[in-house]
């Protein structure tokens, strides 16, 4: 996959998932557990874990290739 490809699509998954956050936060959501235990155990993770990624992510993926081509 393209870097470009790869950062199209975790900054959607970055958006979409931000979105029941959202709604968390400003709506009605938090009042209905089976949504708030959903955004709180799926979306929040999902959304931080994408995020951390497009901010970090190359540091990993260098630290993976030196370490791929070190023990080869």
């Amino acid at each position: 996959m393209k870097a470009s490809t790869e950062r199209k699509l975790l900054r959607w998954i970055h958006i979409v998932t931000g979105i029941p956050i959202v709604g968390y936060i400003y709506g009605p959501v938090a009042q209905m557990p089976e949504s708030a235990m959903a955004v709180k155990a799926v979306f929040f993770p999902v959304l931080a874990l994408s995020g951390l990624w497009l901010w970090k992510g190359y540091l990993v993926k260098n630290w993976v290739r030196k370490l791929s081509s070190g023990n080869a």
